[in-house]
């Protein structure tokens, strides 16, 4: 299958190195030269309509590409091109990254596998000669790695661990909507730690569109297993700002994808491997198991809602973009009847003209806030709804980022593994941001 093609490929690799680069065979793939092109638009070919910046806006065209040409048409513009829609059909007909095999100057010659060689061993259940060579190398017993994986964890099983409160009294119901910055799962692990009494955590939503990417959500999981709390629902939301996803907000592009941005945020600085993985992953929706398909912030919504008490009312608590809130009231009109209060992390109450905002990446603006940057649209939206919001904006947080003292306080204080685990990202960050400037935002 596909978790086998980087595999295969590497394997065709050693075996051309092996036999002669050049004109030498394959022990695992019929190769052949082609004449082939990527397909970066559709036809009708030639037709001029703003899309194709290859041709649209210049008397030549670029690259030295043809008039007519497979390169000359449509260029898909997004996943939701209209162009590309085909009317009561969920296929589209847009081939933009199609490898075609074409006659003429607009293709390049390339040696091209065009079938995996059938096992020599007729009798093997492998059908494949790659697969009997993989398999041999994986079980070689030199250059094995130093540890055993299939002892390293002998404890370990798949398990839920989900609480029992049947006498344990309830406090208010609350929904964390996070973006999954690395502050955001120190504030997760607080909510947890919280007596129930006081707080019930009914559910966490994620931002696809803040400072992590949607695969971080299996680092919710394992937070969430970590607390022995794998009975809340985590609902992913959506990746793109409010509104037309082709067209809309593109913001997200302030977030830097090395150092202090996504890598970082993806791995939580590295410190998500010291955590217990859950059995609960992130699975798409396209999966084959729909009954593990990875649920959206509005289902989520929906189902925490529907389990409400008589008289119960729910809390929010938002630490990203705003795009899950906005959502949630644009689609359930009766939303605000049931939601006590909003507590909203963001924005910048500029009170004497002097403060400036964090987007440190877009020297261009100097008083935005990444959480409303974001998703302007979705900020404004809620605020102006009829929601009992209390915003936590910039200027109050700058009074609270003192990583000295709260690390000092960590460390005097009887550490249980979730205070411990704090104290490693803070301590983290503290030395990172002494190191490097990209860490200060």
């Amino acid at each position: 299958g596909f978790y086998l093609w980087d595999s295969f490929t590497v394997g065709v690799a050693i075996s051309s190195m092996g036999n002669d680069e050049v004109n030498g065979g394959n022990d695992f793939a019929e190769l052949e030269y082609m004449n082939i092109t990527v397909i970066t638009s559709n036809k009708p070919y030639g037709a001029r309509d703003g899309s194709n910046p290859f041709f649209d806006g210049s008397a030549t065209p670029k690259f030295g590409l043809k008039e007519g040409g497979v390169h000359s048409g449509h260029v898909q513009t997004g996943i939701r091109d209209g162009f590309c829609l085909v009317p009561g059909s969920n296929t589209g007909r847009c081939q933009d990254g199609y490898t075609k095999e074409v006659a003429g100057s607009e293709g390049v010659r390339v040696r091209v596998a065009t079938s995996a060689k059938p096992n020599t061993d007729n009798s093997s259940t492998l059908d494949r000669e790659f697969f009997k060579s993989f398999l041999e190398v994986l079980n070689l017993p030199r250059q094995s790695g130093r540890f055993n994986i299939s002892t390293q964890f002998p404890f370990y099983r798949e398990v839920l661990y989900k609480p029992d409160f049947m006498n344990v009294s309830r406090g208010k119901p609350v929904i964390f909507d996070m973006d999954m910055s690395p502050g955001d799962f120190i504030s997760l692990i607080y909510l947890l730690k919280t007596p129930r009494e006081v707080i019930d955590v009914k559910g966490v939503l994620v931002n696809g569109n803040g400072w992590a990417n949607i695969a971080t959500i299996d680092v919710v999981y394992d937070i969430l297993h970590m607390m022995g709390r794998d009975d809340i629902p985590v609902g992913l939301g959506n990746t793109t700002a409010l509104g037309n996803p082709t067209l809309g907000c593109n913001n997200a592009y302030a977030i830097p994808l090395g150092s202090g941005g996504f890598i970082d945020s993806d791995t939580l600085y590295g410190l998500a491997r010291l955590l217990p993985i859950s059995p609960r992953r992130y699975t798409p929706e396209s999966s084959d198991d729909p009954e593990h398909r990875q649920p959206s912030a509005f289902e989520v919504w929906q189902c925490v809602r529907k389990q409400l008490d008589p008289g119960d009312k729910i809390t929010l608590l938002t630490s990203g973009p705003l795009t899950n809130l906005a959502n949630i009231s644009l689609s359930d009109r009766d939303a605000s009847s049931v939601i006590e209060r909003v507590y909203v992390v963001g924005g910048l109450i500029r009170h004497e003209g002097h403060e400036k905002g964090n987007v440190f990446t877009v020297p261009t603006n100097r008083y935005a806030e990444f959480n409303m940057f974001l998703d302007p649209l979705a900020a404004k939206t809620v605020l102006e709804s009829n929601l009992n919001i209390t915003l936590i904006p910039l200027t109050a947080q700058r009074k609270v980022a003192s990583f000295g003292s709260v690390l000092e306080a960590l460390k005097q204080t009887q550490q249980t593994p979730e205070s411990k685990f704090a104290q490693e990202l803070f301590s983290l960050l503290k030395e990172l941001q002494s190191r490097e400037k990209l860490y200060h935002h």
